[in-house]
């Protein structure tokens, strides 16, 4: 038997079709690509981070429900006590789980640019994916269009990440509202950026029977703990812990992640320093000529280059030694766009140095 028949026979035609997840190689460059906090701790912060871990038992299995940091994240998210909360290994698995747990065939809906690992997960699975295209221009929701294809398709799963990835925008609140309303299914409101953003539908648990709210800490400062978080109501999360692997956040994680946000104020003065850069940033890109950068609430900034010189001026800038995003490949809206992570004020100024110098070059 041929290596491709061997694979054919083995594998779905859902994953031999698909690319894997690409994760571009950083070494030696300022990276500005990943939407992470550019911040470390302090050193006192440190030391006593690694004295809570020097106890840690290491031969034991974690705690499976990891009580202790959930009950933190409830705390310092408000999450009414009435609500439970599902831990993942980062935010990828939560959607994975959400995912796993739907009929074969059943459909999946999100805006269109999204969060890639929507659609990734959800053809992966050998579910139905239906992408709705933002409108042009203001990224928002396309109300109607969302409502027709509820409608139509009849989703078991919609996607709606606020502020949205890779666009950096909040959606219309009425819009999501009349969404919820709208579905017969779970409507998952992705608050991956909330720190960044001012907004969130944490305190509308209660007004939907089919609203969860999932977060990250990975933006917030921590994408090394992979871990994040989605609440809604108990009857819907404990369906959930029934896919969730056994001890699925090791121990390091969990100690790590409810000291870190036990030092919340820590987070909260980084939070304000990159949305001040942010500021800076989006004003220095929008006097460029040849630039059109889009209103951002979260911690990276959408930026239109001039047509058809997006892979040119993105080469260009990775060999002055700064890697953003390129995502003109994906074409439609995304058409000549990069995306740039908010760093530090230096990383910043670096990137729009070498942007400035590659617009220039012919």
């Amino acid at each position: 038997m041929s290596e491709n028949n061997l694979l054919s026979s083995i594998f779905r035609k859902e994953v031999l079709a698909m690319s894997a997840y690409k994760v571009a190689d950083a070494t030696g460059l300022i990276k500005l690509d990943a939407m992470e906090n550019p911040y470390s701790w302090p050193e006192g912060i440190k030391r006593d981070w690694l004295e809570t871990l020097k106890d840690c038992p290491l031969n034991r299995y974690p705690d499976p429900e990891a009580k202790q940091l959930t009950a933190t994240i409830k705390r310092l998210n408000q999450i009414p006590e009435q609500f439970d909360v599902l831990l993942g290994n980062g935010s990828d698995e939560i959607i994975q789980i959400l995912l796993m747990a739907l009929p074969a065939n059943a459909s999946v809906l999100a805006p269109d640019p999204g969060f890639v690992m929507y659609k990734q997960l959800s053809l992966c699975l050998g579910l139905t994916y239906h992408g709705i295209p933002l409108l042009a221009g203001s990224f928002d929701l396309d109300l109607p269009a969302m409502l027709e294809a509820i409608e139509q398709h009849q989703p078991s799963v919609i996607f709606l990440a606020y502020p949205n990835n890779p666009t950096g925008n909040l959606f219309s609140e009425a819009s999501i509202r009349e969404i919820i309303k709208a579905a017969k299914g779970l409507v998952i409101i992705d608050e991956a950026y909330a720190p960044f953003a001012d907004a969130s539908f944490i305190d509308s648990l209660g007004q939907y029977d089919n609203l969860l709210v999932m977060r990250t800490v990975s933006k917030l400062g921590l994408a090394g703990l992979r871990l994040g978080y989605i609440a809604g109501k108990p009857d819907i999360i404990e369906q959930l812990h029934k896919i969730r692997l056994p001890y699925n956040i090791n121990s390091l994680t969990q100690i790590s992640a409810d000291f870190a946000l036990s030092n919340k104020a820590l987070f909260d003065q980084q939070t304000q320093n990159i949305c001040a850069e942010r500021s800076i940033v989006f004003n220095r890109l929008n006097a460029l000529n040849g630039i059109t950068a889009y209103p951002s609430s979260a911690n990276f900034i959408l930026f239109k280059t001039p047509e058809n010189r997006a892979n040119e001026i993105f080469a260009s800038i990775k060999q002055q030694g700064v890697l953003i995003k390129n995502l003109s490949a994906q074409g439609g809206l995304l058409a000549d766009c990069l995306r740039v992570t908010v760093g530090k004020p230096e990383e910043n100024a670096a990137f729009l140095a070498a942007l400035t110098r590659s617009l220039v070059t012919p």
